[in-house]
């Protein structure tokens, strides 16, 4: 029995090692929730993008693009965190698990924020790309999202869940 202990006791600290103090959210430092929200904002963000300039070069309207915007940014988001877990040598059944367990919630934080913002801001669903107004509003709007998704991360890594599950594919 002492030494089926001894080894679930190394899996555990395997898990936390990166990560001054053990367990709980308080071992999760704000650094690594930041990481793992940018790396979830720049998917983010390039899909959003992506997703106005593709709806503005068909013409469509407001709420096909978005929706259009908000797949494509589940998509790169998606996308960013499988690029790594399949370097590290994954399957892709696997791995395609792990991402969307590890960023769902994250980027689905993020796109309500985000496009919350966008749609609540005066004018700013009809500003169109050439408009700085689109991109000040944008940058607020991934901002906001950033700042309120960071804490939906550290909770999540701090329970072993999110980009926690990401980071075992990371040595």
């Amino acid at each position: 029995m002492e030494h089926q202990h001894e080894g679930h006791d190394h899996r555990h600290h395997d898990h936390q090692h990166h990560e001054p103090g053990h367990g709980g959210a308080g071992g999760v430092s704000w650094a690594t929730a930041a990481r793992a929200t940018l790396h979830c904002l720049t998917g983010c963000a390039i899909g959003e993008v992506l997703g106005m300039v593709i709806g503005t070069a068909l013409g469509w309207g407001n709420v096909p693009t978005m929706v259009l915007a908000i797949v494509l940014a589940f998509f790169f988001g998606y996308a960013l965190t499988l690029r790594g877990i399949l370097a590290a040598g994954v399957g892709l059944r696997t791995a395609v698990r792990v991402a969307l367990a590890a960023d769902t919630l994250s980027i689905a934080v993020m796109e309500l924020i985000d496009n919350g913002v966008i749609a609540l801001w005066p004018g700013a669903m009809d500003a169109h790309l050439s408009d700085p107004l689109f991109w000040i509003v944008l940058a607020i709007a991934l901002a906001a999202a950033f700042v309120i998704t960071t804490p939906v991360n550290k909770w999540m890594i701090g329970r072993g869940k999110g980009h926690a599950v990401v980071h075992q594919y990371h040595h």
